[in-house]
């Protein structure tokens, strides 16, 4: 037997990795990670910029330039493919017409005529709610995708012959898409003042838009928060034929 002084007086202690004690050692072994890698990233510099934001609204630009680049490109070798196929073909006159009759409802050839512009914005900066209406949340100060789909729709639905947004003739596939304040239209970004031209007869261009249920919900905003609304009656306006390409992507012609 041993002396009680050579006796332990306990059990020994020995060091061990318990599981908590690994995931906290993992936990700042990832941590340490995340800083070396944003020091790398950083370099000095400021992470929190809007330099990719600028950088990526200049990308959107410059691609809005060049497609419309490529449209007067386009157009000006399809009025050279158009002017062969007429001087070589064996059409008839009264197919020539029924050809020129089809180009003119599909909006490829220009077209005259009396007009009605629409022009939507956005409100001021410092816009104030009008007496009785509450005060304006972001959302109600800026124009909307369906603001202009509404007054494009009346438009049509008063009989226009045609139809121009900004710079670019409609026509049965185009897309009137907005993503945040800006206008995406067949491949161009356009910013707010919106013109719309539609060529027609102007009394009943006016009507459509004073009947229509979508245009009357705008028209509370503009008195409430100060949008921009505007008309205009012109009596000489040409609209441009539709130049882009006219293939279907995602629909197939019936029969």
């Amino acid at each position: 037997m041993s002396n009680s002084a050579d006796t332990p007086q306990g059990p020994v202690r020995r060091f061990a990795w318990r599981p908590v004690r690994l995931l906290t050692a993992a936990v700042f072994a990832l941590a340490g990670l995340i800083f070396v890698t944003s020091f790398n990233t950083a370099k000095g510099t400021d992470l929190r910029t809007d330099a990719s934001l600028l950088k990526l609204s200049d990308l959107i630009k410059q691609r809005s330039d060049k497609n419309g680049d490529l449209e007067q490109s386009t157009a000006a070798v399809r009025r050279d493919v158009d002017a062969l196929a007429q001087r070589d073909d064996d059409s008839t006159q009264a197919e020539d017409a029924k050809l020129k009759a089809l180009e003119k409802s599909a909006g490829t050839e220009p077209l005259k005529g009396s007009a009605l512009t629409v022009t939507l914005n956005d409100a001021p900066p410092d816009a104030r709610a009008a007496p009785g209406y509450p005060e304006p949340q972001a959302n109600d100060l800026v124009i909307h995708q369906q603001d202009l789909q509404a007054v494009v729709n009346a438009l049509w639905q008063g009989g226009a012959k045609g139809i121009r947004v900004m710079d670019q003739r409609l026509i049965s596939t185009s897309a009137v898409r907005c993503v945040g304040n800006t206008l995406i239209l067949q491949g161009r970004v356009y910013s707010p003042p919106y013109k719309i031209t539609a060529v027609g007869d102007q009394e009943a261009l006016a009507k459509a838009l004073a009947r229509s249920p979508a245009v009357q919900n705008y028209q509370l905003y503009v008195e409430a928060y100060g949008l921009g609304w505007k008309v205009d009656e012109n009596e000489a306006v040409t609209l441009p034929g539709y130049s882009g390409t006219v293939d279907l992507h995602y629909a197939k012609p019936v029969g």
